[in-house]
């Protein structure tokens, strides 16, 4: 299995999850049911040798969810805090809060505009066709502190979504249209995460379906608890995993919102999934200054590059 590819485990994980929507929904919120293997996982380091991304194949268009398949429009991401209740050792609630506010409009960010949704299933390159993804500035929407829902002792999918759907309601995008324009990152504390996180994957986006209609959330776990394998050190500190983690799961969301439904290659790698882990050439991992400071980032798949052959870049 490639670094970061597809999890196939994302129905089992819905099918034992036990948390239901809180009662403000007029549905479950849960593993989306429409495309039960929309959970797409980051890898960690570990989980398999690393190596460069491959130029065989590009990312192409997947049709969409209900004919969406991109962020377009006046993106907003929100954070989640999930039952810190205070306690943040590395400071990781800081470090996401100024990423977000200042990766919006950067040149790192803008590949993923390449991309759009209202082309044929199968398209590579958009051109002036459909309806791009955008790079707005002022994408940092605002943050939820939730200490009062009980954090699960054994968090699940359902879990989680259920805790991006409350976030919809609280930010209020209670509507569907609001909905494609957002993505929730929801943070679970120091010494509290899902099964896997740190020994097979770092992160991981998806969606739930909701009365607020389908709502795009990430799952970030207090990434450096798991210290290398998610990215500690490898540039300069121990927090540096928080923003390369992020950026990946924020640039895989603009251009999948709702799993499986945007760009994707053959084998269901995303535009960050390609560009995992590299730490040397092309592509490499670095410090990238946005308006709010600099912070390491991954690089992201670009069809665009290298005359349409597709590689990974820092810049757009």
């Amino acid at each position: 299995m490639r670094l970061s590819h597809l999890s196939r485990t994302a129905a089992a994980l819905a099918a034992a999850a036990t948390l239901a929507a809180p009662a403000a929904l007029s549905s479950t919120a849960q593993a989306s049911s429409s495309h039960p293997e929309g959970m797409h996982v980051f890898r960690t380091k570990a989980a398999r040798p690393v190596a460069g991304a491959s130029t065989n194949n590009d990312l192409y268009y997947h049709g969409g969810i209900g004919g969406v398949g991109v962020e377009t429009g006046v993106d907003k991401v929100y954070l989640v805090e999930w039952g810190f209740n205070g306690s943040d050792p590395s400071g990781e609630v800081g470090i996401q809060t100024r990423f977000f506010s200042g990766v919006g409009g950067s040149s790192w960010n803008n590949s993923v505009t390449q991309y759009c949704q209202g082309v044929g299933s199968g398209t590579y390159f958009c051109g002036t066709s459909g309806t791009h993804a955008t790079n707005p500035s002022g994408m940092y929407g605002g943050i939820m502190v939730d200490n009062s829902n009980p954090l699960p002792r054994r968090l699940s999918q359902s879990a989680i979504a259920a805790e991006a759907a409350r976030a919809a309601q609280y930010f209020g995008n209670t509507s569907a249209s609001s909905n494609t324009t957002a993505q929730y990152v929801i943070d679970s504390p120091h010494g509290h995460s899902m099964s896997g996180f740190g020994t097979q994957w770092c992160a991981w986006h998806s969606s739930t379906s909701s009365s607020y209609g389908n709502v795009a959330y990430t799952y970030f776990p207090y990434i450096t608890d798991a210290g290398g394998s998610c990215g500690a050190n490898i540039i300069s500190s121990s927090t540096d995993g928080i923003t390369i983690v992020g950026g990946h799961e924020l640039a895989e969301t603009e251009s999948d919102i709702f799993p499986n439904g945007g760009w994707l290659d053959a084998s269901g790698a995303e535009n960050g999934d390609k560009c995992a882990w590299i730490t040397s050439g092309q592509g490499a991992i670095a410090q990238v200054s946005f308006s709010t400071g600099t912070f390491p980032v991954q690089s992201l798949w670009s069809n665009a590059f290298n005359g349409g052959a597709g590689g990974c870049v820092q810049s757009y």
